[in-house]
């Protein structure tokens, strides 16, 4: 069984039988080749690779300095060929069935700088309907922490201006209310008098807050989309997504003091551990400060 032939065919599979792109197939043939270089170099029988052999891999892979994040991904690359090879009839089982792959843990979530917040929501034009509308959708997701599923099925009676707060539909259908600040709500006005009428072209937008050009309730894509162009604009080099906006939310409402249970109720998280790790984030960016200013960090 030489392994560099049963690679070559196994990638020929992800490229013929299951269709995958080029980029992903590219991905899969970079961990096999150092699986295969292992396989070779410990001159290891691929029939009688064990869950042993398997766990000297991943060891391999630790002294290379790889990441727990890549070498699991190298561990799902070397899964998918030993099914591939039971599959064909290559062999009776794979012998990493029951073997664990390093934990990865949970990567804590990147927020903008206050910096970063005020170049952005800044960008758009203010002056065009397109604008006014990007930069409501900017103030109001880093105001309140909107998901982008809760931005864009936003509809104009769920906006309590004068209470100052919205009524959002979160995850699982529940409502909830969130707390929106004065600046968002002028920016949000600004948008219903001056640039939402004038997307009012066709029929059938009914209700919905944020429209497109062409009088349609606007897109998920759409919104990333034009997240992704103010940040380039205002010269954030990260890519930055509605969620970094949640991100920055919650991040920055607890580096001010506020309550956890307080940012878990206006996020809509159902488990507070899910909020929970926003304070890791807070204290990561403690300690980046320590090592940066303290003359001993």
């Amino acid at each position: 069984m030489d392994i560099d032939v049963l690679s070559d065919a196994f990638l020929l599979h992800l490229r013929t039988e299951r269709r995958l792109s080029g980029n992903t197939v590219e991905s899969y043939g970079f961990d096999m080749r150092r699986f295969s270089s292992f396989v070779s170099s410990s001159e290891i029988p691929l029939n009688e690779f064990s869950r042993s052999h398997f766990l000297s891999f991943l060891s391999s892979l630790r002294e290379e300095g790889l990441s727990a994040r890549s070498a699991a991904r190298h561990v799902s690359t070397v899964r998918s060929f030993f099914k591939y090879l039971v599959r064909e009839g290559i062999l009776p089982a794979s012998p990493i069935s029951e073997a664990k792959g390093p934990r990865t843990g949970r990567p804590l979530p990147r927020y903008l700088t206050l910096s970063e917040v005020e170049h952005l929501l800044s960008a758009p034009d203010g002056e065009t309907p397109e604008g006014m509308r990007d930069k409501a959708m900017l103030e109001l997701m880093y105001a309140s922490g909107l998901r982008a599923s809760e931005v864009v099925t936003l509809r104009l009676e769920n906006v309590e201006a004068n209470a100052g707060f919205l009524r959002v539909l979160g995850k699982g259908g529940k409502e909830r209310v969130v707390p929106v600040a004065q600046p968002a709500l002028d920016t949000l006005q600004e948008y219903l008098t001056r640039g939402r009428p004038l997307f009012l072209k066709k029929k059938g937008a009914g209700n919905v807050l944020f429209l497109s050009r062409l009088g349609r309730p606007i897109t998920r894509q759409t919104l990333w989309n034009r997240i992704g162009r103010w940040a380039k604009a205002a010269g954030i080099r990260d890519r930055v997504s509605p969620h970094t906006l949640r991100h920055s939310f919650a991040g920055h409402l607890l580096a001010g003091g506020a309550d956890l249970r307080a940012v878990q109720a206006m996020l809509g998280h159902a488990d507070i551990s899910t909020t929970q790790i926003y304070t890791h984030v807070t204290a990561e960016r403690l300690r980046e400060i320590h090592r940066k200013h303290h003359p001993r960090g």
